[in-house]
């Protein structure tokens, strides 16, 4: 039987000092709730996430104000329950077969779109972005008060920053498109500005659902650096109005 590890709090410095630099920046994902839940699926509060992605739509500040109440009870930012993950990686499954489907792509083009779409677009992006986010957050926007206790973003508050911003560009840019893809797929001018208006939109969602993740966090400042997107997206969705179709181009790499 292993040692106890309450001595180690006894130690100068506490257990902490005991740990390379690293993983006292990064959280210890494998013992974390989120990890120890998901494999206890009676725990998934699936009505809940269910509803943070209703309101994600209709009305995003309520949901980081339930965020914010989380962390008032929990001392933690980040989710402790998957079943938000879990549902956003079953609805791009289900987008993805859908398409597959429709362009009869087979099980081999079905696989190859689920592994760009969910690994490459959702998981590693999204790792990526949430890192460049929460070492902007940390490094430039922190407020720096020496009467109060040093606070700094958790890596996986951002993950989940960027989860939430993935639903609204997935309904967008996946869910919608599909809905219109009989307009989308001719070649009418109609139809490269109505695929191009949903993925400017999706954009556009993602920029200001990014922003308003941190602008729920007290100790930062400035959170408004993460809106600087959408000029950028209006400019190049007016540029592409003059004949590049967003849709068509995606969706004949993916299918």
């Amino acid at each position: 039987m292993s040692a106890p590890s309450e001595p180690l709090a006894l130690l100068p410095g506490g257990a902490e000092s005991l740990r390379p630099r690293f993983r006292r920046r990064f959280p210890r994902i494998h013992r974390s709730a989120l990890w120890r839940r998901l494999f206890h699926w009676r725990q998934l509060d699936f009505e809940f996430a269910s509803w943070q992605m209703l309101y994600l739509l209709v009305s995003p500040q309520r949901v980081y104000r339930n965020i914010y109440y989380h962390k008032q009870t929990k001392n933690q930012w980040a989710r402790d329950d998957p079943a938000f993950l879990i549902l956003q990686v079953l609805g791009l499954v289900i987008t993805t077969a859908s398409y597959s489907i429709v362009y009869g792509s087979g099980t081999n083009g079905f696989l190859k779109a689920l592994l760009q779409l969910l690994v490459v677009n959702y998981l590693v992006s999204g790792m990526v972005l949430a890192t460049l986010t929460w070492m902007v957050a940390n490094r430039f926007l922190r407020h720096q008060n020496v009467h109060a206790a040093d606070q700094q973003v958790e890596w996986m508050y951002a993950f989940d920053v960027h989860c939430n911003a993935f639903f609204t560009l997935f309904v967008f840019a996946y869910v919608l498109q599909f809905c219109f893809l009989p307009i989308l797929m001719k070649t009418a001018w109609i139809s490269l500005f109505l695929g191009n208006t949903l993925f400017a939109l999706a954009g556009a969602g993602y920029a200001f659902t990014t922003y308003l993740g941190f602008h729920a966090m007290p100790f930062l400042h400035h959170q408004e650096v993460f809106l600087y997107t959408i000029p950028l997206i209006a400019i190049a969705y007016l540029l592409s109005l003059f004949g590049f179709n967003i849709s068509h181009h995606l969706l004949d790499f993916y299918f």
